[in-house]
């Protein structure tokens, strides 16, 4: 764990040494060596348990997958900020790198932790930097509303977090997850305990974002620069999933009979976000709301608490966060281009740019879930878990997929099919650092079809 801990911490004096011309190589190459180094978590997957570096951090086969995705991204975030970043003055560009850097420091620390308390810490901690990264560096002037939303929302969800896990001290003795999996089941009946099951769950569905607590992720994303917006879908959203996987170990006899209006609330919110996505015009709104719906499945998964259902929401979470992290890295290639997220204004890319258009495809693809691909994988289990759990479900789920295709081919077609505007007249061709960027992307989603145990959590 330290071993990619502390080259993650030295990599923010790095940035700050480094000098002008050499700071975005540097710190990209220093980024990709730690996500290269991650890679070695792999190797202890086939053993189930944890493997520990120290009683503080440790890994397991939940956390192992997330925290490789985590390390992952920070090199993209870098190679996809430098043209957005780059007219601005120099010491915020290190600021800039310095706060994407922070945010990986924070989710190392959040997806390792085996203290409930220490993860929470994390968990909020994470809050900062985004928040910085969307009020500082958004788009429009909207960014400090979007900011507000993101802060209150999720401070509001996670302060009953806190009581909930002080109580769960007081009552148990501990905190550590190595422990709390070895002691008595809790006797839970009462109504109190009803309220304290809501508010462990609360921080969560509200950080996933569950459907009715979802208003402020399109905000956040649509005001977000392009590093925000990819951070947020990828790995900030995977710690409510992950922290939900973690706290239903101890939450057990009372999910059964609680979970049933969440269940419902996520699968009513894959049809309805999916139906926002299809009547969208601005494109990183799309995504955003497809977020929205791809991560009601994840609820649904996890609150049934089968071992098909952790698996397929694990599996799901790490195909989505490659997936809507590359579709925001190509919608920003096309506001560099437009300075417009509308899709309108913006059509018929692929005569202008055709090699993007190939990236747009298999992403879109992607996101519609396409054998044999990991995001296909994932909603297959999900589907399955629920179909056995009540038959009903097949009716939201099928129609969930249904208009999943249908928003996925709907931006695609927007976007890159058609006559090119007359209002388009010089277009910058691609670069090599944005091809780059997407094969980074979808060469891990291509090569996870290949060995899927690597993702497949407990369950492998």
């Amino acid at each position: 764990m330290l071993k990619i801990l502390i080259p993650t911490l030295m990599l923010i004096p790095v940035t700050w040494a480094a000098p002008k011309k050499w700071l975005w190589p540097t710190t990209l190459l220093h980024s990709l060596l730690i996500a290269t180094a991650s890679l070695s978590w792999l190797k202890n997957m086939s053993e189930t348990g944890w493997s520990t570096t120290n009683s503080y951090l440790a890994t397991d086969a939940l956390s192992t997958p997330l925290l490789i995705l985590s390390c992952w991204l920070l090199p993209l975030m870098i190679l996809a900020s430098q043209n957005h970043v780059a007219p601005e003055p120099e010491n915020r560009q290190r600021l800039y790198i310095s706060l994407l850097t922070s945010l990986q420091i924070f989710l190392i620390m959040a997806f390792g932790a085996t203290e409930v308390m220490m993860f929470y810490v994390m968990f909020e901690a994470t809050l900062i930097p985004t928040l910085i990264l969307i009020t500082r560096w958004g788009n429009q002037t909207e960014r400090l509303n979007a900011g507000t939303y993101f802060l209150f929302y999720t401070l509001a969800g996670s302060l009953p977090l806190l009581v909930a896990l002080s109580l769960l001290y007081v009552s148990t003795g501990t905190l550590s997850l190595l422990i709390l999996q070895y002691s008595e089941p809790l006797h839970l009946s009462g109504l109190a305990d009803k309220f304290w099951w809501a508010g462990c769950m609360l921080a969560f569905l509200v950080k996933m974002p569950l459907y009715g607590v979802h208003l402020w992720l399109p905000k956040a994303h649509v005001e977000a620069p392009v590093a925000g917006s990819m951070i947020l879908a990828a790995v900030l959203l995977k710690l409510g999933g992950y922290g939900m996987m973690r706290m239903l170990m101890i939450l057990d006899p009372l999910t059964k009979e609680l979970s049933y209006p969440f269940i419902i609330l996520a699968l009513w919110g894959i049809i309805m976000t999916g139906s926002i996505c299809l009547r969208q015009t601005d494109l990183k709104s799309l995504i955003a709301y497809s977020s929205v719906s791809h991560m009601g499945l994840v609820v649904g998964g996890i609150l049934i608490q089968t071992p098909w259902g952790f698996t397929g929401a694990l599996i799901l979470m790490i195909a989505h966060g490659l997936t809507s992290s590359a579709l925001f890295c190509l919608a920003n290639t096309n506001y560099e281009r437009t300075h417009s997220r509308t899709m309108v204004l913006a059509r018929g890319l692929q005569t202008i740019l055709p090699l993007m258009a190939t990236w747009w495809f298999i992403s879109s693809l992607a996101n519609l879930a396409l054998p044999p691909l990991p995001n296909l994988m994932g909603e297959l289990m999900i589907i399955t878990s629920l179909l056995n759990w009540s038959w009903w479900t097949i009716a939201l789920t099928g129609l969930g997929t249904l208009i999943t295709a249908g928003y996925s081919l709907y931006m695609f077609l927007m976007t890159q099919r058609g006559k090119v505007p007359a209002h388009i007249l010089a277009t910058e061709p691609t670069h090599s650092r944005e091809h780059l960027l997407i094969t980074l992307h979808l060469l891990p989603l291509l090569l996870l079809i290949l060995k899927p145990e690597l993702i497949w959590g407990w369950a492998a």
